[in-house]
């Protein structure tokens, strides 16, 4: 057969694949991205539950992803260089990563469980932060050394074979696009529905297929040897020291402009997913941008110095920088303006943080993009590797958490820290560029927005109202704000979740409810201080000693402002407030309690929904001496009903013979607890008035516990109505955090009240007293007991309807026949009984002889209470 005849002007086969090589590596690398970023994602979020959600812990997670990546470009990308076989080098780099994260599963529980003890209950920031992070980077180090390595392998697999023309930013582009992919892939589906462990085989399974497709990349080329003097640092080390540098400040930028952000957004799991996807697909589309830009000016050796591109680009970067800091000020009205212009929904409210991250993000990380892909090339030019250049260039990346997040922020604040981001990349400029004045321009607007750029605080102060104290930590802003009326509020990331100065009633009942169910309490740990009102209040009891936990240390600060709001009786020599990560400290700590209070945290927000696992309380059952009482109160306000029945089912779990009460009977921010004993025993009728009758040395009746009809009328489901009511819901693990993804929801887009959803609740579950009661009970007081339930759901209904209003004639209209029905259903609940007697006193000045009406029907209905009768004659005393 005669051998076919190529002409010069056919491709060759060679030329012919090249096209497909090209796109081949292009997909690999996004591929290595995806896998790369959604291990972060699932590594961060499996770190944090052993050490602890403080901001040591979570930048230390960062900072030694960095440290190993930045160690695998440094240490493999010599001996990548100098490989005949470099796409063995990429293939087998895949393999390790999928191989251990494949281990880390089977390591994980023993290697958490010897970093917590090597932590502690209660670090120092100093210790804290070492353990977090070498202890992180060792244990995930074959994998992230394994992963900095793959980008160099696959340049220098093009670098050796008839596609050499792919260039480095189109390489990072594409590798940069996969981690965008990865990132919104793991946060919006890979975990909450496969859960982290299922999330990390899934990646490892693309880790073995990119480790077999990249063996297919070696062509004959793949032999060739390595251009002399690659991997020899010929040029000057001014390019290393950009790339550093460079490093460091973007991602300086990314962890100062997400803390500002957290003052505005909603800091869910997508909140941080979708800023860190606009930052990624910032920096893709600049290095794309500088790939599509080389490619089309080729260039000769020394026709274009480095500088003449090289100095623009850090001048244009450091006024983006700057232009995004000035624009962050901005960010609470353009979220605002999406949701008002779409209305609330879940899209809106996510396009509004997208909208945040893009102002801030986009213009300076199409910068960085381009930048990176520039330094690169001019490094590899020089004679510099690409693992060396990106090695260092990630050594940068992994300081830059401890340096910005937990050095600068709380020395400097957040604007100058953001302010000096820019002055540090004006700083890198060859010293030509400062006699132009482009560079002076940048300097005088940076330094003028030192005195007259808008704050980043974010803080809003009502009408009338001042700002008593700011404090600018590195986890979180925390202010208090006083009103016109003089009430305090605690604000954290300009949010008002913790509680007023005016609330004592409710935060008091929060930990006098489960305290008074214990027979004998001695000590009791509180997770969450906020206002302090909470746990200063249990100190009314005698002689318990009070541990209180908080997180942000700042808001044990803020504290002090209400402690002239606490109990007048409250003994604040035994209440103990420590700084620790609640989880951490539960998990750690030998000490053993009476009763462990939880507080109703927001489970939307980053970090809270851990406290409400499975894990999570089994660990609180560790912590409970025999006899013990655990409550966990949950916001319903905040808590759409199918994640309230993942949290109850993960509840029972651990429990199972729990029970829940209501904190008040308010409409609008109901607070409902899960309570138990450590070994699921019922509750004693002649202990709880014995606790009562001790308890009435501080005027426990002030706190609406009167009676033991009143504090056991505080249940409202047993054990099995609330398992009916769980049903089949996703149990809330570690593994599986449900809540974290479920609970934005209704915080993004609220799809029901919360007296809707209180009422809904009441509605689906029922309560007898022999499910929380032990001992047999008399059948009297047992009727009484449901008599008060049935009037309390009616008390509850009664005001779902009522409009609120200042005309005494008019509220009475709306509830005079609702709550005497009530108190003819249970004639000792007072909540019904005490508002007519003051509506009665209000409208005794204006018409006696319907004050008197009221006053009489209440004596019929309720004739032990003495105050209708008092009001009633002293009407009588002044119309004589």
């Amino acid at each position: 057969m005669a051998e076919r005849v190529v002409s010069a002007a056919e491709p060759t086969a060679l030329e012919r694949g090249r096209p497909r090589q090209i796109v081949l590596a292009c997909l690999l690398m996004v591929a290595s991205g995806f896998a790369g970023l959604a291990y972060q994602v699932v590594w961060t979020q499996q770190s944090t539950s052993w050490l602890g959600h403080e901001s040591a812990a979570v930048l230390a997670v960062v900072a030694a992803f960095f440290g190993g990546l930045a160690l695998g470009a440094l240490t493999l990308g010599s001996r990548i260089d100098r490989s005949a076989r470099p796409a063995r080098w990429y293939a087998g780099c895949e393999i390790v990563i999928g191989a251990w994260s494949l281990t880390l599963a089977a390591l994980l529980e023993p290697a958490s469980s010897a970093l917590l003890g090597l932590i502690g209950p209660q670090p120092s920031a100093t210790w804290h932060w070492f353990v977090a992070f070498f202890g992180t980077a060792l244990l995930l180090l074959p994998a992230t050394v394994s992963m900095g390595a793959t980008l160099p392998a696959m340049e220098r697999v093009f670098a050796t074979t008839s596609a050499r023309n792919i260039s480095i930013s189109a390489l990072y582009a594409a590798n940069t696009a996969g981690a965008v992919v990865g990132v919104i892939a793991a946060a919006f589906w890979l975990v909450p529905q496969l859960g982290l462990a299922h999330s990390s085989l899934a990646c490892a399974v693309l880790n073995f297929v990119c480790a077999a497709v990249a063996l297919s990349l070696q062509t004959n080329g793949d032999s060739a040897t390595p251009a002399p003097g690659s991997g020899i640092l010929r040029g000057p080390n001014h390019t290393l020291l950009l790339l550093a540098a460079t490093g460091l400040l973007g991602i300086g930028y990314e962890v100062l402009v997400v803390r500002a952000l957290s003052q505005v957004a909603e800091n869910t799991v997508y909140t941080f997913a979708l800023l860190l996807a606009v930052y990624l697909i910032g920096t893709a589309l600049g290095a794309a941008a500088y790939s599509r830009w080389r490619a089309s000016k080729p260039m000769r050796s020394g026709e274009i110095s480095s500088d003449r591109l090289l100095t623009p680009l850090i001048q244009v970067l450091a006024a983006t920088c700057l232009l995004g800091t000035l624009l962050l000020a901005g960010a609470d009205e353009i979220k605002n303006s999406f949701i008002g212009a779409f209305g609330p929904s879940v899209a809106s409210a996510l396009a509004g943080e997208v909208a945040m991250a893009i102002i801030a993000f986009l213009l300076p990380t199409l910068v960085m993009g381009a930048l990176f892909s520039h330094l690169s090339t001019e490094a590899r030019d020089g004679g510099i590797s690409f693992g060396h250049a990106i090695g260092v260039n990630t050594v940068g990346a992994a300081i830059a958490p401890l340096l910005f997040g937990l050095v600068l922020l709380p020395v400097l604040g957040l604007k100058p820290a953001l302010l000096l981001i820019s002055v540090g990349y004006l700083l890198l400029v060859a010293r030509p560029a400062w006699s132009k004045p482009a560079q002076w321009l940048v300097i005088g607007v940076t330094a003028a927005s030192v005195i007259w750029s808008p704050s980043l605080h974010n803080t809003h102060i009502p009408r009338g109202g001042r700002l008593v104290s700011y404090s600018e930590g590195v986890m979180a802003s925390v202010t208090v704000i006083e009103d016109k009326s003089g009430v305090a509020t605690l604000h954290i990331n300009n949010r008002q979740q913790e509680g007023s100065s005016a609330t004592l009633l409710a935060d008091a009942r929060q930990a006098l409810l489960p305290v008074l169910l214990h027979p004998n309490s001695k000590r009791a740990l509180f997770l969450g201080l906020g206002t302090g009102l909470t746990a200063s209040s249990a100190t009314l009891q005698p002689s318990l000693q009070v541990d209180v936990v908080e997180l942000v240390p700042e808001v044990i600060d803020a504290a002090q402002h209400f402690e002239s709001s606490y109990p007048e009786a409250a003994d604040r020599s035994r209440l103990h407030t420590m700084s620790a990560d609640a989880r951490r400290f539960v998990r750690t700590s030998e000490q053993q309690y009476d009763v462990i209070v939880a507080d109703n945290f927001h489970p939307a927000r980053s970090g809270s929904a851990s406290l409400y696992t499975v894990e999570h309380f089994e660990a609180v059952r560790q912590r409970l001496a025999e006899g013990g009482v655990f409550c966990q109160w949950l916001p319903l306000h905040q808590l759409d009903v199918d994640t309230l029945r993942s949290i109850v089912r993960s509840f029972l779990a651990v429990y199972p013979n729990a029970s829940a009460v209501l904190a008040t009977l308010s409409l609008d921010t109901p607070t409902i607890g899960l309570i138990a004993r450590r070994d699921g025993e019922r509750f004693s009728l002649e202990q709880v008035s014995a606790q009562l009758s001790a308890a009435n040395s501080y005027d426990v009746e002030g706190f609406g516990f009167p009676d033991d009809l009143a504090l056991l009328g505080s249940f409202f489901a047993g054990p099995h109505s609330l398992t009916t009511f769980a049903g089949a819901a996703p149990l809330n693990t570690d593994d599986r955090p449900i809540v974290a993804y479920r609970a934005p929801t209704i915080t993004y887009s609220p799809v029901s009240t919360p007296r809707e959803r209180l009422l809904e609740l009441l509605g689906d579950v029922e309560i007898n007293p022999e499910e929380i009661l032990a001992g047999e009970l008399n059948l009297e007081w047992s009727n009484r007991l449901e008599a008060y339930w049935t009037a309390r759901d009616r008390f509850i209904e009664a005001g779902r309807d009522v409009r609120p209003t200042s005309d005494v004639r008019d509220m009475l209209a709306q509830v005079r026949e609702p709550l005497l029905e009530v108190l003819h259903i249970s004639p000792g609940f007072r909540p019904a009984y005490d508002p007519l007697v003051r509506m009665a006193a209000a409208l005794a000045g204006k018409d006696s002889a319907a004050a008197r009406s009221l006053l009489s029907e209440l004596q019929q209905v309720q004739p032990d209470r003495p105050e209708a009768a008092q009001l009633l004659n002293a009407i009588d005393s002044q119309a004589q």
